[in-house]
Formats: C-alpha cells, sequence, structure tokens
C-alpha cells in the first residue's frame, strides 16, 4: 500500500462472503476488465482481459462479452475516461455515454462507476512500493494533500485529500484547464494548437495525441526537417510512440519528447501547488512508465521547480512514476469492495 486509505466495515464483510468485483478501466483507447475475488488481506484478480475500445458500439456490448467466461460478481465498478455526474458519463475521446442506471437495468446487478483517475489514486492502495519509481525526491517528508497527473490518450488529474489520517481521492477535469505558454515558442505552439481546435488545454500536449501536435508543430512551424526513416515509419499514420522510441536516433523526435518532459514538469508543478499536495505526486497513465529514463535525461527536475516564491513548496514534494499501468483498474477493484 502506497497510501492509507480508510477501510470499511464492507471489505471485512466482503471477504468473509468471497464476494465478487468485475472491475473495469474504460478508456479511449483501451479497456481493461477483470474479475477479482477478496481472498484474506488481498484482492486478487481471477479473471482479465484487455480490448480495443473502438471495437464495440457500446460499453453494454464490451461487458456482455466479457460476462460470458466468468463467474456471476456480485458487484460491477468501473473507472471511466471522463467526468461522471450522478452515474452518468460521457468519455472525453471516444463517443461513448455510459449511464449507471442503464447498466444496472440491463445487467441487474449493482454497479458504480467512477472517474478513472480517481481510480488511479484508489489503485495505490493495491500497489507495493516497487510499483512505483521515484524521479524527485522531496527534501522533507511532509504529511499532506497528494495529487496524480497521468497522460495517456488524454491528460487525466485527480486530489487525494489527507484528513490527518487517511487519504481520500477525488475527481477533477484539470487536464482540460488552459494551456499556459512560458516563452515565445510555446505561445506559437498555442497559436498553431488555437487554429486548430479553438479552445487550448493541457490535454492537448499532454497526451499520445498531444506528442503528435509538438512534432507537427516543430515541423510545419518551427520548420524543422523530418528523417526520411521517421518518415517511413509514419507512412500509416502517425504514432506518439514511434516519436518517444526513437528521440536519440531522431533530433526531431528528441526535442518533441524535451518539450513534453517540460511541459510535463510545469503542470505537474501546478497540480502541486493548486491542491498544496505536500503529500506528494504521482504520475500515472501508460506514457511515463514507457519514457522512464528521459525524466532524467531532458531534465524533469529543474523545469519541475521553476514555481517562483513557491519554489520551496515544490522542492519538498516527492514525484513517483506509477509503473503498473493497470493501477486505474485495481483502484476501481478496490472501490468495489469498500464502497456502496
Amino acid at each position: 500500500m502506497i497510501l492509507n486509505f480508510k477501510p470499511s466495515t464492507k471489505q471485512l464483510q466482503a471477504k468473509k462472503q468471497d464476494m465478487l468485483v468485475l472491475a473495469g478501466d474504460i478508456g479511449g483507447t483501451k479497456t481493461n476488465l477483470a474479475l477479482f475475488k477478496a481472498s484474506g488481506d488481498e484482492i486478487v484478480p481471477l479473471h482479465n482481459n484487455s480490448y480495443h475500445t473502438s471495437d464495440f458500439s457500446s460499453l453494454i456490448e464490451l461487458l456482455a462479452l466479457f460476462l460470458k467466461d466468468i463467474p456471476d460478481p456480485h458487484k460491477i465498478c468501473l473507472g471511466v475516461a471522463g467526468p461522471v455526474l450522478k452515474g452518468h458519463a460521457k468519455l472525453s475521446n471516444i463517443k461513448w455515454e455510459i449511464d449507471q442506471k442503464e447498466l444496472k437495468k440491463h445487467f441487474k446487478k449493482d454497479f458504480s462507476i467512477i472517474n478513472d483517475l480517481e481510480a488511479t489514486a484508489y489503485g495505490l492502495a493495491m500497489l507495493n512500493e516497487f510499483e512505483t519509481v521515484v524521479i524527485h525526491q522531496g527534501k522533507d517528508q511532509i504529511s499532506g494533500n497528494a495529487a496524480v497527473i497521468a497522460p495517456g490518450t488524454g491528460l487525466g488529474e485527480a486530489g487525494i485529500y489527507w484528513d490527518g489520517r487517511f487519504y481520500h481521492p477525488f475527481a477533477t477535469e484539470g487536464g482540460h484547464a488552459d494551456f499556459a505558454s512560458r516563452n515565445a515558442q510555446d505561445f506559437d505552439l498555442f497559436l498553431y494548437l488555437q487554429k486548430q481546435f479553438g479552445h487550448v488545454s493541457w490535454e492537448r500536449v499532454l497526451s499520445g495525441p498531444g506528442i503528435i501536435q509538438i512534432y507537427q508543430f516543430l515541423v510545419h512551424e518551427v520548420k524543422r526537417e523530418e528523417s526520411a526513416f521517421i518518415k517511413e515509419k509514419f507512412k500509416n499514420g502517425y504514432d506518439a510512440s514511434i516519436i518517444s522510441q526513437n528521440n536519440e536516433k531522431c533530433p526531431l523526435c528528441k526535442e518533441t519528447m524535451q518539450l513534453f518532459i517540460r511541459f510535463l514538469a510545469f503542470e505537474s508543478a501546478n497540480l502541486v501547488l493548486k491542491h498544496n499536495a505536500t503529500g506528494g505526486l504521482f504520475i500515472g497513465g501508460g506514457i511515463a512508465p514507457s519514457i522512464l529514463n528521459l525524466f532524467k535525461e531532458y531534465d524533469f527536475n529543474r523545469f519541475f521547480c521553476q514555481s517562483g516564491r513557491l519554489n520551496d513548496l515544490i522542492e519538498n514534494v516527492t514525484v513517483r512514476v506509477i509503473l503498473n499501468t493497470k493501477a486505474a483498474l485495481l483502484g476501481a477493484a478496490w472501490f468495489g469492495f469498500n464502497h456502496d
């Protein structure tokens, strides 16, 4: 357990009853589903599978496929990539709407729907210390609120309130807050993105599609030259992983990832300041674990600690990358066992 979340009596009862919970992490690109069972002091997976979300017309269709081959769960808890309002969610990066009452009526099951970053935060209760890695060590260990930022298909952000004994995650939509430029080139990037999208959020640069946008900005506006071998790799369409995986071979890919790390450091510091997250910042999502070496190589720490008069606060905050890319799935399971 990375953070200490308050357990409930229901969790103890669930363990005695061998309760089964189907948990899901519903993303714009990929959906992870797993059936969990309480066993002793642990919550363990029995069955799991991953799907391309866009291969299905609806969540009902996807869940029905998975439920065919597993024991009947007592409860279903889903973390979804979008704001959840009164049990209803409209996903940010795929044209799906998810309604808790509709799902409950269709499957005749007890359903919980939470934001995927809230689920990621709860997932910290299911991880051990070896499933995170420190990329910035705070000078002092100070108890207090924490926060999660997660670049992936989109950009998720969540807060974790500290009540003096336990942590309590809550969802935010901070990834859709306005992108802020710090120099002339940043402002040129802002104008480039504004022409395409109107509103320019942090998600437009801190995500898989954001990496591609930064790359294309450097080509079209800054007039950087593309390497022939990279252009060949893009013949079937742009792919952020090609850019991140070739940053040592391709100067343009390197410059793209340097900007990505810089922007991630800036917005990470913003999140710490907004939540007074002295208890730590956690970087989740699928991108960060795959570019772990770039945090040091491209000076994440230097850019993270550029907050003017409150730089002392920022320097005291420990930043960790979550290595387990299924933290949101684990968090959905934890929530399912512990909440009505």
